[in-house]
């Protein structure tokens, strides 16, 4: 699997460390940037990650910031992505089982290495699980196009 990997100066140690880890999991790595540790705007990094992932450039991404809301938020603006930010493994785990989620946003300031490692490979290695969950994300693409999960019309009734 192809894996974007992007990071805003905070996050940049730990954006090295990920990329051998997602390595030594067996996957490729597309480094987006930064690469050092000199100040960056973190929604330049977000935005091109996102935009390669929803291009099918790359399956997913995983993007670090001090405290990875910010990268998660900037993310999720493009239209298509499911960005999440994770702190555990169970939070990992779910946000791929329950929300299909293809970015992971991750807090440069507050994981350790072993616990990291575990995250990134449950969240690489989990497969949606679909059922339920499939009929909640196709809700999630309604409030994308503007309209709203709540009316849905007889041709939505078919997406089930």
């Amino acid at each position: 699997m192809k894996i974007v990997i992007a990071s805003d100066h905070r996050g940049f140690a730990m954006k090295e460390h990920i990329w051998t880890i997602v390595s030594e999991l067996g996957h490729e790595c597309i480094d987006f940037g930064c690469f050092d540790e000199q100040p960056v705007d973190y929604p330049e990094m977000a935005y091109a990650a996102a935009v390669a992932v929803v291009n099918h450039e790359a399956e997913r991404a995983i993007l670090i910031c001090s405290s990875g809301m910010g990268m998660c938020i900037a993310a999720n603006k493009v239209k298509g992505i499911r960005a999440v930010t994770c702190y555990d493994q169970l939070n990992a785990r779910v946000s791929r089982t329950h929300n299909n989620a293809n970015v992971l946003c991750l807090p440069g300031d507050l994981l350790g290495s072993d616990e990291l490692r575990k995250m990134v490979d449950v969240w690489l290695n989990t497969e949606f699980s679909g059922g339920r969950h499939e009929r909640r994300l196709k809700k999630i693409e309604l409030i994308e196009e503007g309209r709203d999960p709540r009316m849905k019309s007889q041709k939505d009734e078919k997406m089930d």
